[in-house]
């Protein structure tokens, strides 16, 4: 097994009588990029801010490569990366000088590694232009390569793509995984943007109200809740056709926009196809397709606040 970078144990945090977070517990590996998912308010930031030594829990304690963080701070944090709220760049200054200015923040980080950082995130063509001519994609790339300097093992990002384009995610993405790959640092993300989260982590905890749910690798999460596969059918009537088809076979049926969504069986497919077009339903497309993180995330928590928990 990987070694060990962060354990979290048994961290709460309360504000008066209300828990933000209430007995967190788990484990992040080398090279694992870990994600921490869940709606607005669920506790991702309050959860960050306390591994990185900014909040203290109220309960509980959190060791990063075996140190801890509440007992023994310069010890841990040394170990640790993080990109929590705004990234501070200058925009005054090239990349390369911002990089070099927080180079001196540290003990014996030698010139070439502001090289190395620049190439990890791809920065290398654009690392002598001023930031202020950067993307935001740019400037939360070099933010990165500063929390990177002093090759921590754990990176820490809260809500790394807020305000990012279609590029500017895509290109993040991109960089976060080869970093781990290429270095074997472990990335602890935290994200409401699930379809980003399930092209970028190994494992997910989903997290509502401070609480983990669920902690699993995708691999497990689809095993468990999405190896059904489902037929989408687009249609002009979705409402119409819907209830014909949970009347006529029995089957669960959920609209999606002008789509219907059924389970996928090889046996019935066509029957129900060829019955929405006997009622003069028309059919723009058809697709299987297995659940994605998001549908799985919503099946969650609504086993949880229904206590129909497998």
């Amino acid at each position: 097994m990987s070694e060990k970078i962060l354990e979290v144990k048994n961290v709460s945090k309360m504000y008066g009588d209300r828990y933000a977070l209430k007995n967190v517990d788990f484990e992040v590996y080398a090279g694992e990029i870990f994600g921490f998912i869940g709606p607005n308010g669920a506790g991702k930031s309050t959860l960050m801010r306390i591994i990185s030594g900014l909040s203290s829990p109220t309960t509980g304690e959190v060791f990063i490569c075996g140190k801890s963080v509440q007992r023994r701070f310069e010890s841990a944090v040394i170990n640790l990366g993080a990109m929590i709220e705004n990234c501070q760049v200058y925009g005054y200054m090239t990349g390369k000088q911002n990089l070099n200015y927080y180079a001196k923040l540290y003990k014996g980080i030698p010139k070439k590694r502001i090289d190395e950082v620049a190439e990890l995130v791809g920065m290398t063509p654009r690392i002598n232009d001023k930031v202020k001519t950067y993307s935001l994609g740019m400037r939360q790339r070099i933010a990165l390569a500063q929390a990177i300097l002093h090759q921590p093992k754990l990176l820490i990002l809260d809500e790394p793509t807020n305000g990012l384009d279609v590029n500017g995610v895509m290109e993040l993405r991109q960089t976060l995984r080869a970093l781990a790959a290429k270095t074997n640092i472990s990335i602890l993300i935290s994200s409401h943007v699930l379809n980003e989260m399930e092209q970028l982590c190994d494992t997910v905890a989903i997290v509502d109200k401070g609480s983990i749910l669920e902690i699993r690798t995708l691999d497990e999460l689809h095993e468990k809740n999405g190896s059904v596969q489902r037929l989408r059918i687009r249609v002009n009537y979705p409402n119409y056709a819907a209830k014909l088809i949970y009347l006529k076979y029995d089957v669960p049926v959920e609209k999606a926009g002008n789509s219907i969504l059924v389970p996928f069986d090889p046996n019935n497919a066509q029957k129900i196809i060829n019955s929405l077009e006997q009622r003069n339903i028309k059919i723009y497309g058809t697709k299987i397709e297995t659940k994605s993180l998001e549908d799985i995330y919503i099946e969650i928590l609504k086993k949880h606040k229904t206590g129909k928990i497998s």
